[in-house]
């Protein structure tokens, strides 16, 4: 055997040694690298069943006829979106589909599932299974009853300000978020986080907090996730298709911080319900009195800088400040944007695979972009 041919067979040996001796979280993140929108065959998932008697958008007299301009068409394209669709007084004006995407296609939406969380808390809440948004994680979950812990609440994990030690970073191979999306041990790796902040002082967006949420759902039920999604919200929604919730195992648990899929026809229903406060067709789903909190910022924290109060975050949605309007929005990773937009009766779906990383403050300056390619197909209707 020629030397380089020993040198390449004993790296190979170490390669393997090293792959193997990685955790499981860390081996799978290396198969499947970044996460994808289109990534529902690589885990196992919970099936979250459409309704009987499905309710459908209508098609608005001009669907479809606003001509996209070269610079808008070439930025959809740049980023990558696969379904961008714009409604209004529940008619679909403008919907399309690109790279093989169609109106039947699913997306993970991933941290948009977070806004579902917390829309399933009120449900809770609203059926008094939860007596209080204030009462403490540890009257559901008891690995939470001890030193810091003990002092946070579910308004302080609905805020983003419960203050553990999550941290946000997909990209890195030995992060909590990579461990939490690829992992097989959700439930012991989110009840081993520890406080790093005092609760309920400052906004500070982290996963971890919405998945203790879900468990809470859980714990205050007794039905999994995906369960009180379909009996609360997907089929009193009217749900024209399954959608599907991934697992971290089988028969595991839902990845409650992220993975959610639907289509963006399905997904706008989400909107539908924040602009009625909760109300489907007749039928409160969540009380008005919770949605309405749930779309307002949670002022009385700190920002994400600490200095000013918080003006863009309420109980696990995003709300958007675009021109005066302030826009309640659900928000994905890789730029999914479910918005809403009460002063126009209208909603803007966007899916994709990728989101602009340049910033305007706390989010990323593509949804802007995206609203306002929406608002030029409203503004431009006959």
């Amino acid at each position: 055997m020629k030397k380089w041919h020993k040198i390449v067979l004993a790296v190979l040996v170490v390669l393997t040694i090293v792959y193997f001796c990685l955790p499981y979280y860390a081996r799978q993140a290396l198969i499947y690298w970044y996460p994808s929108i289109d990534d529902l065959s690589m885990f196992e998932k919970h099936t979250v069943q459409k309704a009987d008697s499905s309710w459908t958008w209508a098609h608005a007299k001009d669907y479809n006829t606003h001509e996209m301009s070269p610079e808008d068409d070439a930025y959809l394209n740049d980023f990558r979106t696969v379904s961008f669709l714009v409604i209004q007084n529940d008619s679909i004006v403008y919907e399309e589909y690109r790279s093989g995407w169609n109106d039947t296609k699913t997306s993970n939406i991933f941290s948009s599932t977070k806004s579902i969380v917390g829309l399933l808390i009120g449900a809770a809440y609203d059926e008094g299974k939860i007596e209080s948004l204030d009462d403490p994680v540890w009257k559901y979950i008891p690995e939470f009853k001890v030193g810091e812990k003990k002092n946070i609440t579910i308004r302080h994990l609905l805020t983003m300000s419960g203050g553990l030690n999550w941290d946000e970073a997909y990209a890195s191979l030995f992060s909590v978020t990579t461990h939490g999306y690829y992992g097989n041990d959700l439930y012991e790796l989110v009840t081993g986080l520890d406080v790093i902040e005092e609760p309920g002082k400052q906004f500070s967006y982290r996963s971890g907090d919405t998945q203790i949420l879900a468990f809470i759902v859980e714990k205050a039920t007794g039905k999994t996730i995906s369960d009180y999604a379909e009996e609360k919200l997907w089929r009193p929604m009217q749900a024209a298709q399954d959608a599907y919730w991934l697992l971290d195992k089988k028969d595991g648990d839902e990845k409650s911080f992220c993975c959610f899929h639907t289509t963006a026809r399905e997904v706008a229903r989400f909107a539908r319900l924040m602009l009625h406060h909760g109300n489907w067709n007749g039928k409160q789903l969540i009380s008005e009195e919770y949605i309405n909190e749930a779309m307002s910022p949670a002022s009385y924290l700190k920002d994400e800088w600490g200095k000013d109060s918080l003006d863009y975050y309420g109980f696990q949605i995003w709300i958007m400040n675009y021109h005066g309007q302030r826009n309640p929005y659900f928000r994905g990773m890789l730029g999914q944007y479910i918005i809403a937009i009460p002063e126009r009766n209208a909603i803007i779906v966007r899916l994709g695979h990728k989101k602009d990383e340049k910033r305007i403050r706390e989010t990323t300056r593509d949804v802007y972009r995206y609203m306002d390619i929406g608002m030029k197909i409203l503004d431009g209707r006959k």
